[in-house]
């Protein structure tokens, strides 16, 4: 890119008063890269490390207008979509969207259980997410659960227990459904290697199939980590960097983010950490030393 500007990530997302996920690890995630972060929050929660205590949706007409707001003032280089949670809210999203501009780039992470197991996206919103987000996504990151949702809600055969179903999957069932949630409409898709025995994304964008490895760290903390994961990738989007590439950047981030985890904040599972805080603090720690 010629000119030098900070660019802009909007996050469009719910709200982790524990300051794990959601609106929060985007903020984080979009600043360890070097650009600047803007919301439209989708949803208050009240949540803690142990789950879920709560969910307020925000309405519609006020994630228009937070959007409105920013794109009147702000350069939006790319934009993040994380929890939608109802179909209103996606109607909402997607009428935000028309507000931009056409080539903006848009990562959506299809949020739907929390980590805690609270459901994040209920039913009637996933036909919606299906048919009216992924043909706007430049890039779309489900983990292996939320992609056997897609598929299945594509097909009209969606179950909550997909959601819930764990492990047992090879490459061929992953590639299989990265081909097949590509087929709906978005530029790229990438399925995460969390929720899978063997850590690797897979990404797919209609011609390259690429397996990216990563790291599993057991005694981490992942609170929050596809969250980052997906921010990180906008914010590389934004910095003019190519689907895959973004991708790459975003699998060596968030997985850092876990390896760092900080895992002394509350009783729970502790967040993911982009900034390597307990190094930074020991830092501080030496430096003030006698």
């Amino acid at each position: 890119m010629s000119d030098q500007r900070v660019r802009t990530v909007l996050s469009i997302a719910g709200s982790d008063s524990g300051g794990g996920a959601g609106i929060q690890a985007d903020l984080k995630a979009f600043a360890r890269c070097g650009v600047h972060g803007a919301t439209a929050i989708t949803a208050l929660t009240a949540q803690n490390t142990l789950g879920v205590i709560g969910v307020h949706a925000v309405p519609g007409s006020f994630i228009v207008e937070q959007v409105r707001a920013v794109a009147e003032d702000i350069t939006i280089d790319a934009v993040k979509i994380g929890m939608l949670g109802t179909e209103v809210i996606v109607e909402a999203v997607e009428t935000a969207l028309d507000l931009l501009a056409d080539d903006v780039p848009v990562v959506l992470d299809p949020v739907m259980v929390a980590e805690s197991g609270a459901v994040l996206l209920d039913e009637s919103a996933r036909s919606a997410v299906v048919e009216r987000m992924l043909p706007r996504a430049t890039v779309i990151t489900p983990n292996m659960p939320e992609a056997r949702v897609l598929a299945d809600t594509s097909a009209g055969s969606a179950s909550a227990d997909t959601a819930r179903r764990q492990g047992g999957e090879g490459d061929e069932e992953v590639e299989r459904l990265a081909r097949r949630l590509h087929a709906l409409g978005p530029r790229a898709v990438v399925i995460t290697g969390g929720h899978r025995e063997e850590l690797v994304d897979v990404f797919f964008d209609g011609e390259t199939l690429e397996r990216i490895s990563g790291e599993r760290h057991p005694e981490g903390s992942a609170h929050g980590s596809g969250c980052t994961h997906s921010s990180v990738l906008a914010a590389h989007l934004a910095l003019g960097l190519s689907p895959l590439e973004a991708a790459r950047q975003a699998k060596k981030i968030a997985s850092a983010a876990v390896r760092d985890g900080l895992r002394d904040i509350g009783a729970g599972a502790g967040p993911a950490d982009v900034f390597g805080l307990a190094s930074v603090q020991a830092h501080a720690h030496a430096a003030a030393a006698p």
